[in-house]
């Protein structure tokens, strides 16, 4: 007999991967078996799916939740699904899949279903993974189209920049006394100058 392990994998460090361990808890595997990857499906190029990967052995079974819980890469989840199975000789079980799980039906006609279902999901959540992204990207252009500006605020400049900038031109007033003034560091000064500067040139045109 080998070894149980659970494979748990959400998208980023925000989510909330309760859901799979409860399911792991229920089979009673031990929780030194489950590895956890906060980590985009895109690719299995995570540090616990590499773990997972050096400890299985022949044998062994492997606990997943769903098949986008393993990846949402079409190609690679096949890939994958077949190093474990074919090359490791390792068992799969899918929870929410129950047509997923290779240690039933190993005859012919068994593998055939098992092959046709992997195939239909790994493709649905490729395409769902392309969907968030293209819903992700409409939600960005709409937010721009109604004025939303991303990445970090600008504080707007105070209302003594350019009499601060005069003096500094005109050696009255030392850099640092400036930056300490503004509330600013230096590299943000000179940025900010060389904004109110091209915006003034603007003007003149």
């Amino acid at each position: 007999m080998g070894k149980t392990y659970g494979y748990i994998r959400v998208s980023s460090r925000d989510q909330n991967e309760e859901r799979q361990k409860c399911a792991m808890e229920q089979l009673e595997i031990d929780p030194a078996n489950i590895f956890i990857d906060k980590h985009s499906g895109k690719d299995f190029d995570r540090p616990q799916y590499k773990r997972l990967m050096r400890r299985l052995k022949k044998d062994d079974v492997l606990y997943i939740l769903s098949i986008d819980r393993l990846g949402r890469n079409y190609d690679e989840i096949l890939e994958q699904w077949r190093l474990l199975t074919r090359e490791k000789g390792v068992d799969i079980v899918v929870i929410d899949m129950p047509l997923l799980d290779t240690r039933r039906g190993k005859d012919l006609m068994g593998t055939f279903l098992s092959d046709v279902v992997l195939q239909v999901l790994s493709f649905a959540a490729e395409n769902e993974r392309d969907n968030i992204r293209r819903r992700q990207a409409q939600g960005i252009a709409a937010a721009k189209a109604r004025g939303v500006q991303f990445g970090r605020p600008k504080n707007d400049l105070p209302d003594q920049f350019r009499s601060l900038v005069r003096a500094w031109e005109n050696k009255q007033l030392p850099l640092n006394q400036l930056l300490a003034d503004c509330r600013m560091s230096e590299s943000t000064f000179y940025r900010r100058l060389r904004e109110m500067r091209a915006a003034d040139a603007a003007k003149e045109k």
